[in-house]
């Protein structure tokens, strides 16, 4: 379906790739990885005719249909959901809407909504509908939502549309960068299984460790030091295995290299001299001269290991709520809530969006206020509370590096070097002035700041947006090692499976408490299904 062959790409004086090759069978599921900036949106922009590479060819079957879903959709205009999911064409959009006019008016006996109604089904409207409405149903729209224009919708519900018009399309390649950026943890699950049924090729790039596990069965890592396509078969934890047992064997064969090499140079400096020797020693220089060496493997970044300072010790009641209300509107949230947080508490807060999860979270920070109830901090509670979209003061005239330092002293100014560059901030980045970061880069210094002078009673929303997976597997390690009470909100699988142990479910305003980890929490609320992950 899809062959590349020898291909070299340079990009700002760097060599992204060099002759490379990777190629992708009809109904195989690869991920692609590799570090920020090892050039993995390239590749999709040139598998795409988007960009061009400098050497080689990329070969696609000339029968194959290919869909792609960037990480950012553009302005929304003023399509409906349903239209864009349904990828239908102007025509199209004004046959249906013709009909929906006179079905309005309930004349469907009128020439003009018997002749649109002749024209949608020849166009397969009638097939393409229901399939489109399940499929935004399962990405989490209502049914209520369906003929909203998608200019009235946020950025992410957007390109829910745009991933389900995908779904419906069908294509022989589908490709992703991302595809779990924007939905909530019901929504992943669905599309999780969605996927495993797909009868196409997919090809995705994510961060999100448990999707790639549970889907992909072969990943093709971008080697940012040879610039070089390596392919692994299996899913990502696979990959990782055979990653490192690649790097040992490399080591292996570098060390013995060096020790042929040594024992051949030991003979030459020992017998240059003795003419009885000479035609020994020429043999082996040229062997030296003509031998391929092994470079020095560099081994796979790991994690990033540190020793955050503990907070101090709370109270055994952290947090507790007392028949709380809370309403937008006329819309009511919650009502008669109760909830008492204990130290010690891991909790993972899970609901469809739009369910109360950040509004639950926001109350317990003392962030809004409440229409009825008692919220009581208890008397040690020192909080912090982390959001995506909320980005905590900076000294604007601070570098990055002048901000972390600031927040602990104990911190050392190499450690705080290698968190930030953990969390993606690189060598330069380090003395950026804070104002002027991106929305992006302030929420990763946000967390940061977090990390190195922790509060003890941690409220996360969404803490893995903006991170790669080692820089996730960076901020598990860390929270594993914190001894305070933690909730948050989290679609990444991996992320809530390592860290809860109890987990909040939110749905129509009730709150029911599941004291397991996740996968109890998917057993005993009945969430392990395909039915109750489409409905959710």
């Amino acid at each position: 379906m899809l062959t590349i062959k020898k291909l070299t790409k340079t990009l700002g004086g760097r060599t992204l790739l060099r002759e490379a090759e990777m190629s992708i069978n009809w109904g195989e599921r690869v991920a692609l990885v590799g570090p920020n900036g090892a050039g993995k949106s390239t590749l999709f922009r040139m598998i795409l005719d988007e960009d061009s590479p400098d050497e080689g060819t990329i070969e696609r079957d000339d029968y194959a249909i290919t869909g792609y879903l960037p990480q950012e959709a553009g302005e929304p205009t003023d399509e409906t959901v349903i239209e864009i999911a349904m990828g239908i064409t102007p025509e199209m959009i004004g046959i249906l809407r013709t009909m929906r006019e006179y079905e309005a008016k309930n004349d469907h006996s009128h020439p003009d909504f018997a002749k649109a109604q002749d024209q949608f089904n020849h166009l397969n409207g009638y097939q393409l509908e229901p399939k489109a409405k399940k499929i935004l149903a399962g990405l989490g729209f209502k049914q209520d939502d369906f003929h909203k224009p998608a200019r009235t919708f946020s950025g992410g519900w957007v390109m829910r549309a745009h991933l389900a018009q995908l779904l419906v399309m069908e294509p022989d390649l589908l490709m992703l960068d991302e595809p779990t950026n924007h939905l909530d943890l019901l929504s992943l699950l669905w599309l999780q299984r969605y996927l495993l049924n797909y009868s196409g090729a997919i090809l995705m790039i994510s961060h999100d460790r448990d999707f790639m596990d549970t889907i992909i069965e072969t990943v093709v890592e971008i080697d940012p030091d040879a610039a070089k396509l390596i392919s692994y078969t299996g899913n990502y934890s696979a990959f990782l295995a055979q990653r490192d047992a690649r790097f040992e064997q490399q080591t292996q064969a570098y060390r013995n290299q060096n020790k042929e090499i040594e024992g051949h140079q030991e003979f030459i400096d020992r017998f240059r001299q003795i003419g009885s020797k000479a035609a020994q020693v020429q043999s082996r220089i040229k062997f030296l001269e003509k031998l391929e060496r092994i470079e020095k493997p560099r081994a796979p970044r790991k994690p990033f290991r540190f020793t955050f300072p503990q907070p101090p010790r709370s109270n055994q009641k952290v947090m507790e709520l007392s028949k709380v209300g809370q309403s937008y509107g006329e819309k009511r949230i919650y009502k008669d809530l109760d909830l008492t947080i204990e130290r010690g508490d891991r909790i993972v807060l899970v609901g469809p969006n739009g369910s109360g999860k950040s509004t639950l979270l926001k109350i317990l920070a003392g962030l809004i206020p409440i229409d009825a109830g008692k919220r009581e901090p208890g008397y040690a509670t020192k909080l912090g509370y982390y959001s995506q979209h909320r980005i905590e003061s900076l000294n604007e005239n601070n570098t990055v590096l002048e901000e972390v330092m600031g927040c602990c002293s104990t911190l050392r100014d190499e450690d705080a070097r290698s968190i930030l560059g953990t969390f993606l901030f690189r060598r330069t980045d380090v003395e950026k002035r804070c104002g002027i970061l991106s929305g992006g880069e302030k929420s990763r210094l946000n967390l940061v700041k977090f990390l190195v002078d922790p509060p003890n009673l941690l409220l996360m929303d969404e803490p893995t947006t903006h991170l790669d997976i080692l820089s996730i597997d960076s901020l598990v390690n860390a929270l594993k090692g914190y001894e305070g009470t933690l909730v948050f909100i989290s679609h990444d699988v991996h992320f809530i499976r390592t860290l809860a142990e109890t987990t909040l479910h939110i749905n129509d305003g009730i709150v029911t408490r599941y004291t397991g980890g996740y996968d109890y929490f998917l057993e005993k609320s009945g969430l392990n299904d395909d039915r109750g992950a489409v409905t959710a």
